[in-house]
C-alpha cells in the first residue's frame, strides 16, 4: 500500500477523532456535573478551538498531502477515504448542531452555535476533492509502433 493510501487512512481518523472531541465537549454542556459548577469554571471557546487545532487541521493536511500525492493518476480508494472523511465531518457537525438547543445558557457563544455549520460547509470541498480523484483516469503510456 502506498503512503498515499495511509495518509488518507490517518485523515479519515483524524476527521473521527475530532468529531468524538466535539461530541464530547458538547454532551459536557449539557449535562455538568453538579460538583463541577461550585469551584471551577468552564469556557467552551478554548476547548473547541484546541479540538479543531488537534483534530480536523491535522486531518485536513493529511488529506491535501494524499491528495497530491495522488492527483496525477487518481486513485479509487484514496477518494473514497477522502469521500468519507467529508460525509463523517458533516454528520458529526450535523449531530452538534442538534444539541446546541439543549446546552444550558451559560455555555452558549458565537463559537458554540457557528462551530458546526462553518464545518459542515467545510466538510463540502473535502467531500469534492475526493470526486475529483474518483474522476482521473489513469494515463496510458504511449505505444512506440515503429
Amino acid at each position: 500500500m502506498g503512503i498515499e493510501k495511509w495518509t488518507a487512512g490517518v485523515s479519515l481518523a483524524l476527521f473521527f477523532m475530532f468529531i468524538g472531541e466535539m461530541i464530547s465537549i458538547y454532551i459536557f454542556m449539557i449535562d455538568v456535573p453538579k460538583d463541577f459548577e461550585f469551584g471551577l469554571s468552564f469556557d467552551a471557546d478554548p476547548k473547541i478551538l484546541q479540538f479543531i487545532s488537534i483534530g480536523f487541521a491535522p486531518a485536513s493536511v493529511m488529506l491535501g498531502l494524499s491528495y497530491l500525492m495522488a492527483r496525477r493518476y487518481g486513485s479509487k480508494p484514496i477518494g473514497y477515504l477522502i469521500i468519507a472523511g467529508g460525509v463523517v465531518v458533516i454528520i458529526g457537525m450535523v449531530y452538534c448542531y442538534t444539541l446546541v438547543d439543549k446546552i444550558d445558557e451559560v455555555f452558549i457563544s458565537d463559537t458554540v452555535i457557528y462551530t458546526p455549520i462553518a464545518f459542515m460547509i467545510l466538510s463540502i470541498p473535502v467531500m469534492l476533492v475526493g470526486v475529483s480523484l474518483l474522476k482521473t483516469k489513469k494515463k496510458r503510456p504511449k505505444k512506440e509502433y515503429f
